[in-house]
């Protein structure tokens, strides 16, 4: 199984600037992120796991609106837990991990997650299913896990791809932009929703609620059973 796609030199300094440009709605869901966490979280346990927390964008978002969460962070990507170690300095309880989620220790219990523009990396051989096993055996009961990320199938994909494409800043390269929509097309590994749904299920959580879709990119909420 493969392990998940470790962001290096400019793909990590230039994360900042590419999400924003290529998810034109992304910080709009960062903005949401702070009230769904605290609207669906009802046990009172306010650790928060945010797994493959790239440079801490969703972690900013949610400290910086006054919620008092206490976050781990964990990326595989050294380059990107430095950026979100100095973005983030100026916050306590806080904790920034490189590694994966199988790595942390299995008795930990949190209430809540976030999984964000991760689970389209890794291929639907048992990888992408490892990995939201892995988050929901460290979750508590009646927990929530948000997730975002890429979905529909090939014919959704490549009208939605044709509605992002008239989305993007006039001023990027052409060949640039056709050669970014082939990949995101042919090469990730993006999920039917209801795909996901079953993988969620076996995982342990409950069929999850999407709240949001903006072209080829959605977001869930999904209770840990």
């Amino acid at each position: 199984m493969k392990e998940v796609e470790i962001f290096e030199n400019g793909r990590a300094t230039g994360y900042d600037d590419f999400i924003s440009i290529w998810m034109p709605n992304y910080g709009y869901l960062m903005d949401l992120l702070p009230g769904i966490l605290a609207e669906e979280n009802r046990t009172g346990n306010y650790t928060w796991l945010a797994a493959g927390c790239g440079t801490g964008n969703e972690i900013l978002s949610v400290l910086k609106s006054g919620y008092n969460w206490r976050v781990t962070g964990i990326d595989p990507s050294p380059e990107m837990i430095n950026i979100a170690r100095w973005k983030l300095s100026s916050y306590k309880n806080l904790l920034l991990i490189e590694g994966n989620v199988e790595n942390l220790p299995v008795h930990q219990r949190f209430g809540a997650a976030t999984l964000i523009l991760v689970l389209h990396f890794l291929p639907d051989d048992g990888t992408k299913l490892s990995l939201l096993r892995s988050i929901s055996s460290r979750l508590e009961s009646r927990t929530p896990l948000v997730l975002v990320d890429i979905f529909g199938d090939s014919r959704m994909m490549k009208r939605n791809l044709n509605i992002l494409k008239h989305m993007l800043p006039t001023t990027l390269d052409p060949t640039e932009v056709r050669q970014r929509l082939e990949r995101i097309e042919n090469e990730i590994h993006y999920l039917k929703e209801e795909r996901l749904v079953e993988l969620l299920m076996e995982a342990g959580f409950e069929k999850p609620h999407r709240f949001h879709q903006s072209t080829i990119y959605g977001g869930w909420v999904a209770k840990k059973q």
